[in-house]
């Protein structure tokens, strides 16, 4: 359930860049950067999905 909840919230687009407390510059970054990847890769898997079932 935990990783579920940690999905949800990289998800969320609010969280996205949000500054996370007591983080160091490269942390915040590498986890921005992980963010934006996840989502890109939710995206192509709902689109993948989508043309599948289009067929």
């Amino acid at each position: 359930m935990e990783i579920l909840r940690k999905l949800l919230h990289y998800a969320n687009p609010f969280n996205l860049f949000r500054k996370s407390e007591g983080e160091g510059v490269n942390l915040r970054v590498m986890h921005g950067i992980n963010k934006v990847s996840m989502t890109l890769f939710m995206l192509c898997l709902i689109y993948m999905l989508i043309r599948t079932l289009s067929r």
